[in-house]
This record gives C-alpha cells, sequence and structure tokens, in this order.
C-alpha cells in the first residue's frame, strides 16, 4: 500500500462545521489538546471518504472520530485513561446503513412465526396457538413467505379452516402487502364470493369465483375491525414494544447495522422508540418515517404541532413522510406497465392514483417535509416523479431530495428524472440472494432494470441500500454479495448488467444511506468530525471471494464510540 503522509493521514481541512469542533486538526493540535478516549490501531480501514480512502488507525473522542493516521500517529496521542483496540490487522468499516426496515414490531416475539416449509408445519403451530387462544379471538401469523414452501401450492383457507374453525386466523406474509384468511375471518368481515375487490385491493378466488383465501394490498383492511383480540392495557403495550424494539437493537448492530431507517411508523411505535432509547437499550441510530396515510395519520399530528423532517438528535430523528403508491416486489403485485410472466392481465395493484400523489406530496413539501414514497413498479415511480417535478417547479427548494422506496422497476428515461430531481431510490439490497425463486414472474428483460444498483451510481446517483426486513433479511453482508454477485442462494444469476464492484457496494452501505437522510456531513465514513460509528470485520471484502461475502463475521461493532456488540 502506498504511503500516506501525515497530513493525508489525520485528514486536514477535512473537519465538518459540527458544533464544538474546529475545521482542521494537525497531528500536533491533537497531541496537546484532550487525549482521546479511545483508539483503534494496527488495523486496515476502509474509510469510505476519497480524500483518505485508507488508513492503519484512527482515535474518538466524545463520540466522534477525532483523528485518523498510521499507528504509530495514533498510539502517540494516547492518555492512561484510552482504550485500546488492536485489530490485529482485521478490517474496519464505517458503520453499516439500512435505508428502509421495519424493525422492533411486536409480532416477532409474540405471535406465531410461520416462516416454515411446509404447510403442515405452518398448521401445526398456528394449532398450538389457538388452543391457548379463547374461541373467537385472532390467531396470528407472521413472516409467511409463499415461494419457500415445498408443497407447491398456495396456502389456502381450507389450510388455515383445518387450524380452526372457532378462531379468525390470518398468516402475514413477510412482504407485507398479502395475507391469508381462514373461512371464520371472512364470515366475520361479511365477505363472499360476490364481494367486489375494493379500489387497490384484491380478494384471490379460483376458477369457480370461490375464495381462496388470499387478499392483497387494500383487501387486507376489511379485516382490521373485526372479531376479538386480546387487549392490553397502555402500559403493557408499551412494555411490549420496548421489549420488542430491545430485541430487534440487539440483533441490527450484531451485523453491523449503526444506523437503520424505519419507514411507516405510527405514534405508538415512536413512543417505543423514545422508551427504548430512554432506558438505554436502543443501540443502533433511528432516522424515522413516520405513516401519511388518513386525516388523522401520524404525519398529520406531527404537522399539525408544526414538526417536519429532521428534528430530533443524534440517536433519535424524524425524518421524511412515507406513503404507499402500489404492490410488493416480493409477492408480486406491484404495479406495472407490462405483465407479470404467463399471466397477460396482470400488471400489478395501485394503491394511489395520481391525483392523491399530487395532493400529499403537494402537502408535505409545503409543510418542509422529505417525502418518501414506496413504488415499485414502472408505472407507480411514473407517477411519483411527477408529482416531485411538479412541487420542485412550483416551490423549489434547493436540497429537498424527495425518496422513492424501493424504485425496483426502472428505465434509463426515469433514471434521468431521478437524477434531475434530486430524488433518492432506495432500492432492495438483500433481494437478488434471498427471493430468487420470484424472479422468473418478471422475466429477465424486467430483471435487468430491477434494483439497479449500478445503473443509478452510473448515473451519478447517491443510491443508498435497503433490506425492507421483515420482507428481506437485514444482514449487511449479504446485501454486499447480492449486489455485487446478483446471485441468488441456489446459484442462478438474475441481472447480471446491475452487478456493482465491492467498493460501489460499500459506499452503497455507507456513506449513500447517510445522504438519503441528509447525514452524510456526521455518518458514513471514517473522517475526523463525524459520529465514530464503526465495524471490524473478520476479513477484507475487497480481498474475498465476491460469492462468500455474506460469510465474513462481525468482530465488533461500534456507535458513537460505544461498544454496543462483540463477538464472544
Amino acid at each position: 500500500m502506498a504511503k500516506l503522509n501525515r497530513r493525508e493521514y489525520l485528514g486536514l481541512g477535512m473537519l465538518l462545521a459540527v458544533p464544538g469542533l474546529s475545521r482542521a486538526q494537525s497531528s500536533a493540535t491533537a497531541r496537546s489538546g484532550p487525549a482521546p478516549d479511545l483508539i483503534a490501531i494496527n488495523a486496515n480501514v476502509l474509510t469510505m471518504d476519497s480524500a483518505t480512502p485508507r488508513a492503519e488507525a484512527f482515535a474518538v473522542r466524545d463520540g466522534r472520530f477525532m483523528a485518523v493516521g498510521t499507528t504509530a500517529d495514533i498510539r502517540a496521542m494516547a492518555a492512561r485513561h484510552t482504550k485500546v483496540i488492536d485489530c490485529e490487522r482485521m478490517t474496519v468499516t464505517p458503520g453499516f446503513i439500512d435505508a428502509h426496515c421495519h424493525p422492533g414490531d411486536p409480532s416477532e416475539l409474540y405471535d406465531v412465526n410461520t416462516d416454515l416449509r411446509s404447510i403442515r408445519e405452518i398448521q401445526d403451530a398456528l394449532r398450538a396457538k389457538a388452543k391457548q387462544t379463547p374461541p373467537g379471538f385472532w390467531v396470528n401469523g407472521f413472516k409467511f413467505d409463499d415461494t419457500k414452501i415445498n408443497d407447491g401450492r398456495m396456502l389456502s383457507r381450507q389450510d388455515l379452516d383445518e387450524v380452526s374453525r372457532e378462531h379468525p386466523v390470518w398468516v402475514l406474509h413477510r412482504g407485507g402487502h398479502t395475507a391469508y384468511y381462514n373461512s371464520k375471518a371472512f364470515e366475520l368481515a361479511g365477505i363472499t364470493k360476490a364481494t367486489p375487490d375494493p379500489v387497490g385491493g384484491k380478494f384471490f378466488r379460483d376458477d369457480k369465483g370461490e375464495l381462496q383465501g388470499k387478499a392483497a394490498e387494500h383487501a387486507l383492511e376489511v379485516f382490521a375491525n373485526v372479531g376479538q383480540r386480546e387487549k392490553f392495557t397502555p402500559e403493557q403495550q408499551r412494555q411490549r414494544g420496548q421489549a420488542a424494539m430491545a430485541h430487534m437493537s440487539k440483533l441490527l448492530v450484531a451485523t453491523g447495522l449503526t444506523t437503520v431507517h424505519d419507514t411507516g411508523i405510527d405514534g405508538d411505535k415512536l413512543r417505543t422508540y423514545q422508551d427504548t432509547l430512554a432506558a438505554g437499550q436502543l443501540l443502533h441510530r433511528a432516522y424515522v418515517l413516520p405513516a401519511g396515510s388518513g386525516t388523522d395519520s401520524t404525519f398529520s399530528k406531527l404537522r399539525d404541532a408544526g414538526v417536519y423532517t429532521g428534528l430530533g438528535n443524534e440517536q433519535l430523528k424524524i425524518g421524511a413522510v412515507k406513503f404507499v403508491a402500489d404492490g410488493s416486489a416480493s409477492e408480486r403485485t406491484m404495479r406495472m406497465s407490462t405483465p407479470y410472466v404467463g399471466k397477460p392481465d396482470d400488471f400489478g395493484i395501485s394503491t394511489m392514483d395520481q391525483k392523491q400523489i399530487h395532493e400529499a406530496v403537494e402537502d408535505a413539501h409545503r409543510h418542509g417535509w422529505q417525502v418518501a414514497i414506496h413504488a415499485n413498479g414502472d408505472v407507480t415511480i411514473d407517477m411519483v416523479l411527477n408529482a416531485y417535478e411538479r412541487v420542485l417547479k412550483q416551490w423549489p427548494h434547493p436540497d429537498r431530495r424527495h425518496r422513492i422506496e424501493h424504485c425496483t422497476l426502472v428505465n434509463p428515461e426515469l433514471i434521468h428524472r431521478i437524477k434531475s430531481t434530486g430524488s433518492i431510490p432506495t432500492p432492495f439490497w438483500t433481494y437478488v440472494y434471498y427471493h430468487g425463486e420470484k424472479w422468473r414472474a418478471y422475466g429477465e428483460d424486467k430483471v435487468q432494470w430491477m434494483f439497479a444498483h449500478k445503473s443509478f451510481m452510473d448515473a451519478g446517483i447517491p443510491v443508498p441500500g435497503a433490506s425492507d426486513y421483515t420482507p428481506g433479511p437485514f444482514d449487511p453482508m449479504m446485501a454486499l454479495q447480492s449486489m455485487v454477485t446478483r446471485t441468488d442462494y441456489a446459484g442462478r444469476v438474475w441481472g447480471a448488467n446491475q452487478r456493482v464492484t465491492i467498493e460501489e457496494a460499500l459506499k452503497i452501505a455507507t456513506i449513500n444511506g447517510a445522504h438519503a437522510s441528509y447525514e452524510e456531513g456526521v455518518k458514513g465514513s471514517i473522517t475526523v468530525g463525524k459520529y465514530a460509528d464503526f465495524v471490524i470485520l473478520e476479513k477484507d471484502p475487497l480481498k474475498t471471494d465476491p460469492g462468500s461475502l455474506k460469510d465474513i463475521r462481525i468482530v465488533q461493532t461500534v456507535v458513537g464510540g460505544q461498544s454496543v456488540y462483540s463477538r464472544a
């Protein structure tokens, strides 16, 4: 490795305009000033800072990087109280950032996990729960994946009837846009074979018109207020939420995630974050996106109180307002201009029309909010961009960074418009690997323009990565492998033209993720003045077989200079 001089190592002139920090800091100043709280030495540091891309060591004080340089220089800054991490030549990167996730759902701890591989296993798990549940009360399954079961057919209403005819039963797909119900649930909701599909929703039927048990998008809403559900006091509800968030926070940081954008939260979820933070159990940083749908939405309440994007602190911050305008990629309901393979009449489902998108975007934009709209299909992405172009023309803003959540199926024209509006696409980053069997439904022509990280990067768009957990796994190392190889768990390649280099994948996972939340000035790279969020990896991803990136183990995760995960 070429030797850099001390000025380059210490990032002279690279300090950001952050309260309490000066513009520049030389090694002499660092040594004569306060000593660091922590130093990491003898490392292979991939800084993700183009000014100083490699280093051997760095120093941390008050939760921020105070110097980056050689092991000798950084070691010389240490005082008796300074904690020393000898990285033993392991690789250190900035903490990873997931730009679209849904962590902390109480279902993780309290509902039936139906991420199983056969219908019989799913029935047995639900039946055990039904035995503990009074008749008439819901039995809830979550995290189901229709293409991961080995039965070769859809989970049906009759399958769930065998679980119980006394309880309404539902099984939510891990994608969150479709669910499966038993006959009792349809009966309580008053849904029969003659019931028309709601606008923006669908009840799936067999060739004879009989209800199959599956429902999608807005059709799920008819079940929301029927049947009986276990009731909890406000305090019990808070305890459940906090327990689930604390549980998930531990899992997130164990994979190297130091910041997560939680999209579509309600008021209870926001309170959960506050409770978990106050209890010292929120280990990761959160950029939370309030849900925008409905006249009494979390967004509308915050908006009416005068809140807008950016309120919060280093650990917890209010982000964009989140809307949902079409269906799911993994559940094959996203709205496209061409049909699904073998289904000439199926173009997917829209959940907002153009007028609704225009009104929502204008309201949020004019109230100082970043906007984030779930738009998977090319038709929906076009409608979202119509709205963004309109408000930016009528009410200009120099750096609004409106987002297109998922932004799955694009084309050159859409990419050009995304670039020209300064919009941020947030494509799935573990989907190619984990959900490979689903991409047959789209065909190779479409897959070449799905999860288009390469095309976005080539266009100069600072595209981040996103798991959308629970729909996709949140492991960043799986994400790196998925983006670099475009190969699924069975070795099938999907859209090889969208492969990125490992260096590009690391940029997507770090500094680009920070840009999506206006935080590239304080996170996303190991740079003097930024938050000391970093990850120690067992192996160097730049020297690892791309097909083995997901197997690189996380040794330690640090947030703000504090260790939040350490491998035993």
